[in-house]
C-alpha cells in the first residue's frame, strides 16, 4: 500500500509476560496497573518518533523513503491506549513531564479501544484533534480491566471536530485482534484481519494521501469489505 511500518517492542508489557508462564492472568493485571509500565509505554513511543526521523535525514535505509508530515501511529489494546495519549487523551495527575500530544503524529488506528479511566470522557479526550480509526467486535471484552464492548466506543462517541470511523465486526472477540497463536484456534477469523488491515489502508489513503477514491468507499461504507452484522460508522468529515 505504500506505507512504511515499523513495530514497536515494549520492554515489560510484550509478549514475555505469558510465555512460558501458568500465571497469565495475574502477570497481565500487574502489568496493566503498574504506571511505570503505562508511562514507559509513552516514552517508548515518543523517542521511536525521535529516531525514525533521526534515521530518515541520515544515510541508510529510510533515508529519503518516509515523509515526516505524515505519520501514523496504530495499537491494540494496551497498543491502542497507548496511541490514544500520544495522540493528547489525558492521563490522570497530568502529563507527567512529557510533551503530549506528540504533533508529529497525524493519525491514529485503534484497535480494541480503551475507555478512559479517572477522568470524564470528554474531558479526558478534549486534546485529540487528530483523525482516528476505531475498530473493534461485538465481543470485544477486556477481561483484565472490565471492559465491556459498549465502552469501546467510548472514545468515539466523546471525540468530536475531526474526521473518525467506527468498525464494529460482528463476533470479533478481544483476541480476535491480537494474532497471538496461543490465542487458539476458536479465536481465529481470518477475515478480521483482512477486514481491519484493509479498513485500515483506506483509511490511511483517505486522511494522509487525500485520496479522493478512498473517502468516497469509507462515506459509502466500504460496500464489499464488511460482512453481515458488522457495523461502520463514519463522523466528521468535511
Amino acid at each position: 500500500a505504500g506505507f512504511v511500518v515499523l513495530h514497536l517492542q515494549h520492554p515489560g508489557t510484550d509478549s514475555t509476560l505469558w510465555q512460558g508462564r501458568m500465571d497469565v492472568g495475574a502477570a497481565l493485571m500487574a502489568a496493566v496497573l503498574d504506571a511505570s509500565q503505562a508511562l514507559a509505554r509513552l516514552q517508548d513511543g515518543i523517542f521511536a518518533l525521535d529516531e525514525l526521523l533521526r534515521r530518515a535525514t541520515r544515510p541508510g535505509p529510510l533515508h529519503g523513503r518516509m515523509d515526516p508530515s505524515r505519520i501514523a501511529a496504530a495499537g491494540h489494546s494496551y497498543g491502542a491506549w497507548t496511541v490514544q495519549h500520544l495522540l493528547g487523551q489525558r492521563l490522570p495527575g497530568g502529563d507527567h513531564g512529557l510533551r503530549l500530544p506528540d504533533s508529529r503524529l497525524r493519525v491514529g488506528i485503534l484497535l480494541s479501544p480503551v475507555p478512559p479511566r479517572g477522568l470524564p470522557p470528554r474531558f479526558a479526550f478534549e486534546r485529540v484533534a487528530r483523525p482516528l480509526l476505531h475498530v473493534t467486535g461485538t465481543q470485544d471484552y477486556g477481561h483484565i480491566e472490565g471492559t465491556r464492548p459498549a465502552d469501546r466506543e467510548i472514545p468515539f462517541r466523546a471525540i468530536s471536530g475531526v474526521p473518525q470511523v467506527l468498525a464494529v465486526l460482528n463476533g470479533a472477540t478481544h483476541a480476535a485482534f491480537a494474532d497471538e497463536p496461543a490465542a487458539g484456534a476458536r479465536w481465529s477469523d481470518p477475515t478480521y484481519h483482512a477486514r481491519s488491515a484493509s479498513l485500515a489502508v483506506t483509511f490511511l489513503r483517505t486522511v494522509l494521501l487525500g485520496d479522493a477514491e478512498a473517502e468516497v468507499l469509507l462515506r459509502s461504507g466500504v460496500p464489499g469489505l464488511l460482512m453481515p452484522g458488522d457495523r461502520l460508522e463514519v463522523k466528521d468529515f468535511p
